[in-house]
C-alpha cells in the first residue's frame, strides 16, 4: 500500500489515472451489459493503473541511478510512455467494442432510460 500511497502523493498522471477510473467504473457497473463485459471494461481501466504504476517505478529508478541527461535513459523512460500509451489504447478499444452498436448495448440503454 505504501507505494500506492506514494504514487498518488508524488505521480500527477497517477492521481489522473485514478480520477479517471473512479468517474468510469461506476459507469460500466451500471451499464445494461453482463457481467464478463463488465468485468472487461474494468480490467482495461486497472491495466492504465497498473502500467502507470510500473512506468513511474522506472522513471524514479532511472532518475536515482543515473541524475544526469544520457540518451538510453531517455529512451528507457520513452519505452515506459509508450507503455502506458498502449493500456490506454487498450483501454478505448475495449469500451468501444463493448459499446458498439452492434452488440445492442444502445438498445438496451434506449429500454433501461425509457422504463
Amino acid at each position: 500500500m505504501d507505494g500506492f500511497f506514494a504514487a498518488l502523493k508524488h505521480e500527477p498522471s497517477f492521481r489522473e489515472d485514478c480520477l479517471f477510473v473512479i468517474l468510469l467504473v461506476p459507469f460500466a457497473v451500471i451499464l445494461p451489459i453482463n457481467a464478463v463485459s463488465t468485468a472487461v471494461m474494468i480490467a482495461a481501466l486497472l491495466l492504465i493503473m497498473i502500467v502507470e504504476l510500473l512506468n513511474s517505478a522506472i522513471e524514479w529508478t532511472i532518475d536515482y541511478l543515473r541524475p544526469e541527461h544520457h540518451p538510453l535513459a531517455k529512451r528507457i523512460k520513452d519505452m515506459g510512455s509508450a507503455a502506458v500509451f498502449l493500456a490506454y489504447i487498450n483501454c478505448i478499444v475495449v469500451w468501444v467494442i463493448m459499446l458498439w452498436p452492434s452488440n445492442g448495448v444502445w438498445k438496451r440503454i434506449e429500454l433501461w432510460f425509457n422504463q
